[in-house]
């Protein structure tokens, strides 16, 4: 599991005096290029080889209103890897409650096309496989 941290930014409040919804998705966004830095999915690498994940699926659920100016802790874990795809889940905190989670499906990508992850980054996507939480795979019912 990794971490990403941010603090909540005036603009990103909403006319009820919380976090406004899209900036939820901006910050697990952020998340995920952390992943991709600490996989070797980079700036250089993208740079060198025109690869990057691509988001093709996403399911956020919004838990707890988040004040101005609040402290947030995004935890991510892999859930499965394949030769051309990654499905992970990102968990929000602020304190120690959980305010929000995001679970996502990636493609590795090379000019429009799908393409299969290097043995490197396959490696280190698989060395942070954890089990699903329990929310992961639902759907909106």
């Amino acid at each position: 599991m990794i971490s990403y941290r941010d603090r909540v930014r005036p603009e990103w409040i909403d006319y009820n005096g919380h976090l406004s919804e899209p900036f939820y998705v901006l910050v697990f966004g952020l998340a995920t290029t952390n992943l991709m830095d600490v996989t070797g999915i980079d700036e250089i690498y993208r740079k060198e080889t025109g690869c990057s994940l691509y988001t093709v699926e996403a399911h956020v659920r919004y838990l707890r209103e988040v004040g101005p100016d609040a402290e947030l802790l995004v935890t991510t874990s892999v859930i499965s890897v394949g030769a051309k795809k990654v499905r992970l889940c990102h968990e929000m905190s602020v304190a120690d409650t959980l305010v929000a989670t995001e679970e996502l499906l990636a493609l590795h990508v090379a000019h429009s096309r799908t393409t299969p992850f290097p043995e490197h980054v396959a490696v280190r996507l698989r060395k942070l496989v954890a089990p699903a939480p329990d929310y992961a795979g639902r759907a909106i019912s």
